[in-house]
């Protein structure tokens, strides 16, 4: 697992082999100098990104489905449409509510072990 280069101005997802962070989900990076998206896919309900927290402020918006998300000690289930924001250090985890489910995280800056493709990154095993 070598480090992606990105090229600019148009980088793409364009062919790249998934990064695990759960079973039954996974994501695909693209990214700048210090921000990055993460496209995540959740394959079914209940499909879950396990409590776990990082130094990256983290934004993003549910694509598709619902996605139930426990931040900070709130839940709250976010729609298709739904934006949520989620502070450094701050606990959280997603769960796909109903079916399958799609989001678009952001990050800053950007998380170097996303900086890969085809790999294993499960999160909640600290």
């Amino acid at each position: 697992m070598g480090l992606i280069e990105e090229k600019m101005p148009f980088p793409t997802t364009e062919g790249k082999k998934p990064i695990r962070v759960a079973p039954g989900v996974t994501l695909r990076t693209v990214w700048g100098e210090s921000i990055m998206m993460s496209f995540v896919e959740f394959a079914h309900a209940d499909a879950t990104v396990a409590m776990h927290q990082h130094p990256h402020e983290q934004m993003g918006m549910v694509l598709e489905g619902a996605i139930e998300f426990i931040c900070g000690g709130e839940q709250r289930t976010v729609p298709a449409g739904g934006v949520f924001l989620i502070p450094p250090n701050t606990p959280h985890s997603a769960r796909a509510v109903g079916g399958p489910a799609r989001a678009l995280d952001i990050f800053h800056p950007r998380r170097e072990d996303y900086m890969t493709e085809g790999a294993e990154v499960i999160l909640g095993r600290e």
